[in-house]
């Protein structure tokens, strides 16, 4: 069990969790908190001081909470300007409408209220087939301007550590190692021994760059996720 915790270690998760977390802090005790595609509600815990809905589709295959909504983020049955605060962490990649589903949010969000986003830019396909974007920065930026947000930080959630560790850890879950695998022939048996080392190599240094990740963060390269704070102008 804890071999297993040490190869699940994830300074992503992490850095989201902390981020979150500074964020929920950051909210007025008795605020309504929207957890928009909420999944199973892992922040929740986060707001305990706030009134907290979520709403998401429930259309993967995976657990969910029970949301509050039950809906099309497009199209959430809540009046205008309800939320004090909203939570979009990891679900734009997921919506093949994003600037319907942005400008839903600025709808439901009242002047002043703020709000969290985070999505990668760099990740493998998951919960398909729901899987649409990767968002750049300027990306980002265009589409929630254009919704009429104000974007008050922009910044790499993770630094470069955090991408190559996930890089790695693909590679030690993904190379093949069964010759006819490998490449065609002799070729095959004389690399698949060093794909198996590899393997092992690339477990180790995974563990190794996400405890880098974690103490410091490397602004070069390119970032896994990106994250925003955006706040909706006072009228």
């Amino acid at each position: 069990m804890w071999l297993r915790r040490i190869f699940s270690a994830n300074s992503s998760r992490e850095r989201l969790w902390l981020e979150n977390k500074a964020f929920a802090a950051s909210v007025p005790a008795g605020a309504l908190v929207l957890d928009a595609g909420s999944g199973e509600a892992p922040y929740k815990p986060m707001l305990s001081h706030c009134r907290y809905e979520s709403a998401d589709f429930e259309l993967v295959d995976k657990p969910y909470a029970k949301s509050t909504y039950v809906c099309d983020l497009s199209a959430i049955p809540v009046e205008d300007q309800r939320f004090d605060a909203i939570l979009f962490n990891q679900v734009m990649e997921h919506v093949p409408d994003p600037k319907a589903v942005l400008n839903e949010l600025f709808r439901v969000l009242k002047p002043g209220g703020r709000m969290i986003y985070t999505a990668p830019l760099f990740y493998e396909e998951h919960e398909q087939p729901y899987d649409f974007y990767r968002y750049t920065q300027f990306a980002v930026r265009y589409l929630f301007e254009g919704a009429g947000f104000r974007i008050d930080r922009l910044d790499w959630m993770e630094g470069f550590y955090s991408t190559v560790a996930y890089q790695m850890n693909r590679m030690a879950r993904f190379l093949p190692v069964r010759p006819s695998a490998v490449a065609p022939g002799v070729l095959g048996f004389v690399l698949a021994p060093l794909m198996l080392l590899l393997r092992a190599q690339m477990a180790v240094l995974t563990l190794l760059f996400h405890w880098l990740e974690m103490r410091q963060k490397v602004v070069r390269g390119y970032p896994k996720n990106y994250i925003a704070i955006l706040t909706k102008p006072a009228a």
